[in-house]
């Protein structure tokens, strides 16, 4: 999920909208009848499993993967999708490009993001919310690589059929920004080239890309797939939040029979699969959500569930195992001129594994809820408030909750992005408790690997040439500026709670450590031939499946959420196809 640096999640306040109790039937063009709350739900007995109110499919996670998936798969089989957040259609802040900072920023416990903290002191945010990060990301579309495709032995002609699947629905070609326009140009002289102008594929040079926000800067997430799903088969629950898989362990492996969830009242319920050995609990709850979800089902490490009281069903010491996050750092590009907002536009793919990219400007809409902006305020990108010292979360919250004015001061300026892509870097997800509303233990490592430091400082070299170009100069009417002075810039900004070596911008490895962000791309936890299988089965586990990027080893493209989505709909055809043949009309 790419973003700009200066969003770092620390606006606190409770937006009235999430206490209203409706739900929308309509975005636009599409009708939504089958979305609806968890509390609707009426629970069966175990008896009943052969009745209706069972389940051909019930898929844990409505997010990028699982949206598309379950609008497949219910073309031919009832379909349970279950959400632990609510619906993006009517949320200002989801669903405008200006505002796309405050979800992020929002720490409440009604987010559509939520926020936690690495071990390695990196602020991060997970989706909570239909359509899962493709509500709160930056909306950037790209293809992955054909490497990616055959790496991962997708089949080909598939993936070219279902990646336009997903582009004629919410895909747009993005309203092309000056400050865009400057990057494209200054990575062609810096020697990215060639010029690939606009495509959604992923080629060696400088390319504009594709963006979900349409030419009026509303964005079309993943849950707009959903409209592709059969009414008579469908149901969605919204603020669904599933505590565990159900399994049945008298056969020879454990077998799936149905999950365990919470309402958005706190009332449990238990939603159970049909007889049919095909069918299938699917988790889709993304690279955080799917490892927790397995743990907490007692599929993992024997040692760390029993230390948690976790009856374990299987003993598989590699889930939550190979996470791994693609590090970032920014450089700030002050401007005199007053910028437009534009999220990740143009993109600059070069063959050392390191991407450049862009952003610039500040906006929020009327319609927006408003917030306190704390002492990180997106607007000037930096902080000068509070002594680095006593930047705590606790500082943060009193600063946020005394402070009564909205900020005025305004952001003129952007930012350059470099991105390590395939980091070899890998860290692993633990569990803290068994609580599924609290975020586990998550840690990167980033730069624990010598070659992912020794591409951020030529990222960040390939950066202060962009920057310092005349394309940049010309545009932002600002004198050529120093390394130096642009590294400071960067470096004195409050990114992180890494401990900070101020002024230091004798070692571009010190920057890289001290400077250190996400771009929300992590990835793993699942991995093929560890938990998984090929097919994405649960290893020694009957009808349990993973569809989601806790299954990459690396983060497809300069952006995943492209091939994330298609590989919902690629999985629904396939899973169609192998149990229906030529039969399922698809």
């Amino acid at each position: 999920m790419a973003s700009i640096h200066t969003v770092k999640f620390l606006l606190f306040f409770v937006p009235w909208f999430w206490t209203c109790n409706f739900l929308p039937l309509s975005q636009g063009k599409y009708d939504y009848p089958y979305i609806k709350k968890a509390s609707s739900f009426s629970s069966p007995s175990i008896s009943d499993t052969s009745l209706n109110k069972a389940y051909d499919y019930i898929i844990v996670g409505g997010g990028g993967a699982g949206c598309p998936l379950a609008a497949t798969l219910s073309q031919n089989f009832s379909v349970l999708l279950l959400e632990r957040g609510g619906v993006p259609f009517t949320n200002p802040n989801v669903t405008f490009l200006e505002n796309f900072h405050i979800t992020l920023a929002d720490l409440s416990s009604t987010s559509a993001s939520q926020y936690f903290v690495s071990t390695d002191g990196v602020f991060n945010a997970r989706g909570r919310v239909l359509g899962g990060g493709t509500s709160i990301n930056a909306g950037f579309y790209t293809r992955a690589s054909s490497r990616f495709i055959s790496k991962v032995g997708w089949d080909a002609k598939l993936v070219n059929e279902s990646y336009p699947w997903v582009e004629k629905q919410i895909v747009h070609r993005p309203k092309f920004s000056p400050f865009q326009r400057a990057v494209r140009d200054s990575l062609i002289d810096t020697g990215v080239s060639p010029f690939n102008g606009f495509t959604y594929d992923h080629i060696y040079g400088t390319k504009v890309g594709g963006t979900i926000f349409d030419r009026f800067g509303r964005r079309h997430t993943a849950a707009e797939l959903l409209a592709s799903g059969n009414p008579e088969k469908l149901t969605v629950l919204v603020h669904a939040t599933v505590q565990k898989i159900v399994f049945d362990t008298t056969g020879k492996n454990p077998k799936a029979v149905g999950v365990i969830f919470n309402d958005e009242n706190g009332k449990q319920h238990e939603a159970m699969l049909g007889n049919d050995k095909q069918s299938e609990v699917i988790l889709s709850s993304g690279a955080i959500g799917s490892p927790q979800m397995l743990l907490l089902s007692g599929i993992g490490p024997k040692a760390e569930l029993e230390n948690l009281n976790i009856s374990v069903v299987l003993d598989n010491h590699f889930v939550g195992k190979g996470m791994i996050d693609n590090p970032m750092n920014a450089l700030y590009v002050p401007s005199n001129r007053p910028v437009h907002q534009s999220l990740i536009q143009t993109v600059g793919i070069t063959k050392k594994g390191i991407y450049i990219e862009a952003s610039s400007g500040f906006s929020q809409s009327n319609s927006s809820i408003h917030c306190h902006h704390g002492i990180m305020s997106a607007e000037i990108g930096q902080l000068s408030t509070i002594p680095p010292k006593q930047r705590s979360i606790e500082a943060i919250q009193a600063y946020a909750k005394n402070k009564r004015d909205i900020p005025v001061e305004a952001f003129k300026g952007g930012f350059v992005l470099s991105k390590v892509s395939s980091a070899w870097s890998v860290g692993e997800l633990k569990l803290i408790n068994t609580n599924v509303n609290d975020n586990p233990s998550i840690t990167f490592n980033y730069f624990s690997h010598p070659h992912d430091l020794k591409r951020c400082v030529e990222g960040i070299r390939m950066a202060l040439k962009v920057v310092q170009s005349e394309h940049f100069t010309n545009y932002t009417l600002c004198k050529k500026k120093t390394a130096e002075k642009l590294l400071n810039l960067s470096v004195e900004a409050n990114v992180n709670f890494i401990p900070k070596n101020a002024n230091d911008t004798t070692s571009l490895e010190q920057f890289c450590k001290d400077t250190i962000i996400t771009i929300w791309h992590y990835h793993g936890g699942c991995h093929v031939g560890k938990v998984v299988s090929p097919d994405y089965k649960v290893l020694d586990v009957d009808r349990l499946r993973v569809v989601d990027g806790s299954t990459f080893t690396e983060s497809p493209g300069t952006n995943p959420q492209a091939t994330v989505m298609m590989m919902g709909r690629y999985m629904g055809v396939k899973i169609l196809r192998d149990r229906l043949g030529k039969l399922a009309g698809i």
